[in-house]
């Protein structure tokens, strides 16, 4: 059994949340220049290049990213044989606490969905918490602005919808969107599961590092053909046209019942953050 002090994990949160605002991961990075080098558009070539300034311009300044800084949301691979010494949501929700407050980052969750009052410190965080075996514990940051968020969606579609009502409901979803979720965009797809499970897996999917494709065969060629398919919409780089509407996406899948298939679209724009550290 391995201790791990609450300490040690309001620390980690804290500096994760300033990392992942002010940095952008580097698999995300190798996209928008990729797209930023090979776009033919002038207009949407402009406007990425104007987004590489502002990813510069943020590393120098040591500033955020994007003025919507998001809501927390801390992904965490707990150990079985790990202990916390201390409260373990409690050392989180600090963190994210610290972070916000002294990174100096923009405080958007409100007490209440209906009721509102802004809580002042970005907190509760939204975590999620996956046991694995061992005495590790991985921690992720994942900032999600709602701008974004908005226009995400979930549908439960019948057996018969198959393959091409999934295909098509991934479509759609991203044409209402338009230019509202300031593309380029990137998509977490889940599939499967039940209507909880599913939009956690679109969620999940947006960890997924952009190079890396899903490791079943048809659900990779599935992910080359659904970025292929939106990149032919034409909405591009904040809705000026072009053919980078979208740097990548992921999908993630999982059993579901007989007489079910669930399909979620999480809709993230090219500030898809996350920082991560193993304790």
């Amino acid at each position: 059994m391995r201790n791990i002090s609450a300490q040690a994990i309001t620390d980690a949160v804290a500096r994760l949340c300033i990392e992942a605002n002010t940095r952008l991961p580097q698999d995300v990075q190798a996209a928008l220049d990729k797209a930023r080098q090979e776009e033919p558009w002038p207009l949407a070539k402009n406007t990425l290049d104007l987004l590489w300034s502002n990813l510069s311009a943020a590393r120098e300044k040591d500033l955020p990213i994007c003025q919507d800084t998001g809501m927390a949301c801390v992904f965490v691979e707990l150990g079985t044989d790990v202990h916390i010494d201390g409260s373990f949501e409690a050392a989180i929700h600090e963190g994210v606490r610290r972070g916000y407050t002294d990174g100096y980052l923009r405080k958007s969750i409100v007490a209440d969905p209906l009721r509102r009052g802004n809580t002042g410190d970005n907190t509760p965080a939204a975590i999620t918490v996956h046991l694995v075996d061992g005495d590790g514990c991985t921690i992720t940051v994942a900032p999600k602005g709602f701008g974004s968020e908005n226009m995400s969606r979930i549908q439960m579609l019948k057996p018969a919808d198959g393959v091409e009502g999934f295909r098509k409901f991934v479509l759609e979803t991203v044409q209402l969107a338009g230019s509202n979720p300031c593309p380029p965009i990137v998509l977490g797809i889940g599939v499967g599961g039940s209507f909880d499970k599913v939009a956690y897996l679109a969620k999940k999917a947006l960890l997924r590092p952009l190079d890396v494709p899903n490791p079943d065969s048809y659900y990779a060629g599935l992910e080359r053909e659904l970025l292929t398919a939106i990149n032919e919409l034409g909405i591009g780089p904040q809705g000026f046209g072009g053919q980078t509407t979208c740097l990548g996406l992921a999908i993630e899948q999982m059993p579901t019942h007989v007489a079910g298939l669930p399909v979620a679209v999480n809709v993230s724009c090219h500030v898809t953050r996350r920082a991560s550290a193993r304790l």
